[in-house]
């Protein structure tokens, strides 16, 4: 089973998708919990030149590039693997990010993301739990959050209402895969929505 989190920056993916990992390995499942940017060496080695750094570090193009680069490492290196001794793969963020990010939020590039999807990593989640929030609180707890990895949330309410429209438009676009769960109240009444989605 391979399952993604999505949302905004500040939506909680992170905390979500750790206890999603402890939740599936408390009823005995092998999980790997990841993340991406990131999720193996070569690709963390990437995530730095990511999120780091001033917003307009990088076109929307070569931002494209360098985040397929990562992805194809880490499913070469952690998700493909894993999916092949009978792990569930837990990841914070996937192709539906770059789908998002830089196919609508950033640059109308959705074609190019999804050609460069095809050719170098072909590989979708069964599962995608889109954790949805008011982005104006989600802000705030990226600046409560702090630290270098700003350069998304940097570019300000405006940028992640389009995100959110962006993900929500996505979620139908792909019924099937992707649930919406509301975001909003304690981590507990979040992991539970989420379980019970997946349920």
């Amino acid at each position: 089973m391979f399952i993604s989190l999505e949302g905004i920056d500040g939506s909680g993916k992170s905390t979500q998708a750790r206890l999603l990992a402890e939740a599936l390995r408390a009823g005995g499942r092998e999980v790997v919990l990841t993340r991406e940017p990131g999720g193996s060496p070569g690709a963390e080695e990437i995530r730095r030149l990511l999120v780091e750094g001033r917003s307009e570090r990088w076109s929307p193009e070569t931002e494209l590039l360098l985040f397929t680069a990562a992805r194809r490492d880490h499913v070469e290196r952690t998700i493909r693997p894993a999916l092949d001794r009978g792990a569930v793969v837990v990841t914070d963020r996937f192709a539906d990010s770059s789908r998002v990010y830089q196919g609508v939020a950033r640059a109308d590039l959705r074609a190019m993301v999804d050609r460069l999807h095809d050719l170098a990593i072909g590989i979708e989640p069964q599962a995608t739990i889109l954790i949805d929030i008011d982005p104006a609180l989600a802000q705030n707890r990226g600046r409560a959050r702090g630290g270098p990895e700003d350069r998304y949330e940097s570019l300000g309410l405006e940028f992640q209402q389009r995100l959110r429209a962006g993900f929500l438009a996505l979620a139908t676009e792909y019924p099937a895969r992707i649930r919406v769960i509301d975001g909003n109240g304690t981590e507990g009444d979040v992991a539970r929505r989420i379980l019970a989605a997946l349920a």
